[in-house]
């Protein structure tokens, strides 16, 4: 592969671009340790061993200080060492690692976060923050399946907190809560059901 480009990223590191559309950030003293200019041949030995000494290593560096930072899902995890300039085969090297220590399980994920977003979040919404964050439909829909979500107490509990009052309610006021609940995310069902529309 040929080097396309090494564009510096800051004083220290520098971001290196193939003409096969790989790109991955080095440091001065790695490009010059491995012999990387613009517009010159990249062997695939010399690649392999920045994969293996440099590259893999930083990859699984980064990845344990995001975590540490707070639970991530696989699909956030590959996109953050992207950006940090880490290339496929390094961030494919460092999940699969943590992986299977436990670290990176998007169930886990899925399960500990309906678990605490169950009292506030309307399925829809809990749904939609799952699927942002990368997690597979399939496992999305079985977590909430299992969490068993009691939508008819969140939307009870939410009129309490806002207030409101069935009986001193008049039409304008009733519109007003339901396009709320609406666009929270509950079921239409359940909306009625709470307020009492339910023929």
């Amino acid at each position: 592969m040929r080097i396309v480009s090494v564009e510096p990223l800051d004083r220290r590191k520098s971001r290196v671009l193939t003409d096969e559309g790989l790109a991955f950030a080095l440091f001065s003293g790695e490009i010059e340790r491995y012999g990387i200019r613009e517009g010159e041949e990249l062997c695939p030995d010399t690649y392999e061993e920045l994969l293996r000494e440099v590259l893999c290593p930083r990859a699984k560096e980064s990845l344990v200080r995001l975590l540490e930072a707070s639970d991530k899902t696989e699909a956030e995890l590959r996109r953050r060492l992207k950006e940090k300039g880490c290339p496929p085969e390094a961030v494919e090297t460092a999940l699969a690692s943590a992986k299977e220590y436990g670290y990176v399980d998007d169930r886990r994920y899925a399960e500990n976060y309906v678990r605490s977003a169950c009292p506030s979040k309307s399925r829809r919404q809990m749904e939609g923050f799952l699927a942002a964050k990368g997690v597979n439909r399939e496992l999305i829909r079985e977590c909430l399946e299992e969490a068993q979500i009691d939508e008819a107490g969140q939307v009870r509990l939410l009129l309490e907190k806002r207030g409101f009052c069935r009986e001193k309610a008049d039409e304008r006021e009733l519109r007003r809560t339901m396009a709320f609940l609406s666009r929270r995310g509950f079921s239409y069902e359940a909306i009625l059901d709470i307020m009492h529309k339910k023929d």
